[in-house]
Order: structure tokens, then C-alpha cells, then sequence
């Protein structure tokens, strides 16, 4: 039997890159777990590095004193961008290339806008990068991350034949016990329509999961925003599911994907100055921040809703919410009709 999910999850996304916005990660962290919540989410390319292992370092403690076991908190992470390392005293610049592209690692020709890499050996350099920091054999869930930067880099046929041995990589480590899933973290591929150059498609990623994995592959879960000022995940349909055109998080449900949300706050801006409607909605909610985290968390289809936290005082706002229940979807529904 798997861990059961706690419906609100920490992520990792920003800060400075200095010591003090560690701290307040792993605290925050203690607090998450204080509260029920054990779904932490990080990507290698987040604040150069340092939010793995501040995650790594939060949960290792966590452990050592008897507050978690491994088997009780998932961790997800993400890979494809190059990133650079604010602990190494090389410029940023130079590590990248120096690290990763003149190494071979990346080779130039697969690298796409905004330095996105899904070439085998560079996943495979990440993932054991992402093991070491996270100081985890194996990691819960690994996502390609936001691969629409390749799709918009070359045609079609080059972009499915780059994302099938990405594939290949990926339930390679699956196989090896170096990750137990993986996954698509997105910002815009999976909510824009099927005309849309960046748009992905769940049912085709399921084609060529089973293709390179068989009935038994990883390939569980999407990644995507969702909250009051990106609802397009719930509203709009933009998924193509067996002769159906449907909203992100139906289209996940129908296929048997467990979706996460990100920007559930939108970095904050959704803490304050909400619509009446929307107070009178969650009346539960006792907070601009936690009525967001009502939304997102509530919306049909949704596993977990990641909300970042790097202050422990937002975080015992915020978390105080997973104690409770989610709303009824259709209050999340009705929003929109």
C-alpha cells in the first residue's frame, strides 16, 4: 500500500540563494509535518540548488528524531533545466557549460529555449544530482519539467522521438529503484488547446509511456497551476481524450493521472483583496491565503495542491487548513457556471 497524500503539499520554488531562506524552508518543513502535511516538492534548477537539499537536510532530521518515516512523506522533484550550483565558486555561466555542455553531458544541438535539456545522458546526470541532494535512494515522483520549452524548439516528429528516450531514461530508473514514478510539470503545456504550439498532450505521453514501458510503466502524474487567477485547469477545455475535448484535471482523472497544483497562491497574490464570492464560498476558510488553498485543493480531479512556504508562520497559516476537509468540488464548479 502506497502513502496516502496529504491534499495540501510544501513546495520549494522561491527565495534568495542564501542560508537564511534555507532555514526558513526547513522549518517550514517542520511545521508542514507538524500539521499532517507530507507532500514536499523541489526542482534541481530551484534557488541553484538549495532547496533539494534544504529538503533533503529538513526530512533527514525529521527522520533521525522520530517525527516521520520515510514510508510517510513523498517527495517529488523536477529535471530538464540546466541549472546552476550556489555553492560552487564558479559563476554561474561557467559552471552550466564547464558541468554540464562541454562535458558532453548536454549537447548543444538538444538544448532548446531557455536552456531545457532531455537528452538521456544529461537525465541521467540529474537524477543522480537530485538523489545526492535530496539524500534519497529513491525519489516518489520524478517529473520532466516544463518540456513545452521543447516543443516549441523543433517539429513534432523530433519532439516525440526526444521525449520518448526521455521516457526510456526515466523508466530505466524507475526499474533501477532510483525513482518510483514520473511525471509532467508544466506551466502552460497542458492548459492551452491542441492548436497551441505548447501544447501537450496527456493521452499521447500515455502512448509513449506504455510504448517504452509497457502496461506497467511509471508515468502517474501531471503538474500543473491551478488557482483563482489560473483556473484553466478546471474551466477550459483543453485536453483531447477519446474523442472528448476536456479540462486538464478531467482529462487527468479520466486517464488515471493524480494531478498536483501548483501556484496555488500565485507566489502570495492570492492572500488578500479576494471576491466576495469567493468568501462566501469557503466560510471554513479563515484566511485570504487559506480560502486560495480552499479553491485549489477543492477543484474536481485535483491529488495535492502545493502551496511554497519559506516563513513558518505562513506555513502554520496555511497548514492549519489540512487538518480539515476540502470543499465540495461543486462549490469550486459553481464558480464558473
Amino acid at each position: 500500500m502506497g502513502v496516502l497524500l496529504s491534499s495540501i503539499g510544501l513546495g520549494t520554488y522561491l527565495g534568495g540563494e542564501d542560508g537564511a531562506t534555507d532555514e526558513g524552508y526547513e522549518a517550514s518543513i517542520a511545521v508542514a509535518l507538524e500539521s499532517g502535511v507530507n507532500v514536499f516538492d523541489s526542482a534541481i534548477n530551484y534557488r541553484g540548488q538549495r532547496s533539494e537539499r534544504a529538503v533533503g537536510r529538513a526530512l533527514d532530521l525529521a527522520i533521525r528524531e522520530g517525527r516521520a518515516a520515510r514510508d510517510e512523506v513523498f517527495v517529488s522533484t523536477k529535471g530538464g533545466y540546466l541549472p546552476h550550483d550556489s555553492e560552487d565558486p564558479r559563476e554561474p555561466r561557467r559552471y552550466i557549460l564547464e558541468t554540464f555542455v562541454e562535458s558532453g553531458l548536454a549537447p548543444r544541438s538538444e538544448i532548446a529555449q531557455g536552456g531545457n535539456c532531455l537528452a538521456p545522458s544529461y537525465l541521467r546526470d540529474q537524477i543522480d544530482r537530485s538523489r545526492a541532494n535530496l539524500g534519497l535512494e529513491t525519489i516518489d515522483l520524478y517529473y520532466l519539467h516544463n518540456i513545452e520549452a521543447q516543443r516549441t524548439s523543433v517539429d513534432a516528429g523530433a519532439f516525440r522521438e526526444r521525449f520518448r528516450r526521455a521516457a526510456e531514461v526515466l523508466e530505466e530508473a524507475a526499474s533501477g529503484g532510483k525513482i518510483a514514478a514520473w511525471g509532467l510539470a508544466t506551466w502552460d503545456g497542458l492548459r492551452v488547446p491542441p492548436e497551441h504550439p505548447e501544447h501537450l498532450s496527456m493521452e499521447n505521453a500515455l502512448g509513449i509511456a506504455g510504448e517504452v514501458g509497457g502496461e506497467e510503466h511509471h508515468f502517474t502524474a501531471v503538474q500543473l497551476p491551478v488557482n483563482l487567477a489560473m483556473a484553466q485547469a478546471v474551466a477550459y477545455a483543453s485536453q483531447d481524450i477519446g474523442g472528448a475535448r476536456l479540462p486538464a484535471l478531467s482529462a487527468a482523472a479520466r486517464l488515471g493521472l493524480a494531478a498536483f497544483g501548483s501556484a496555488s497562491l500565485l507566489q502570495g497574490r492570492l492572500a488578500k483583496d479576494l471576491p466576495e464570492e469567493i468568501v462566501g464560498a469557503f466560510p471554513e476558510a479563515l484566511t485570504g491565503g487559506q480560502r486560495a488553498l480552499q479553491f485549489s485543493r477543492s477543484a474536481p480531479g485535483i491529488t495535492t495542491s502545493l502551496v511554497g512556504v519559506s516563513d513558518p508562520s505562513h506555513g502554520r497559516e496555511n497548514f492549519a487548513l489540512a487538518r480539515t476537509e476540502p470543499a465540495d468540488p461543486g462549490k469550486v464548479l459553481a464558480l464558473f457556471s
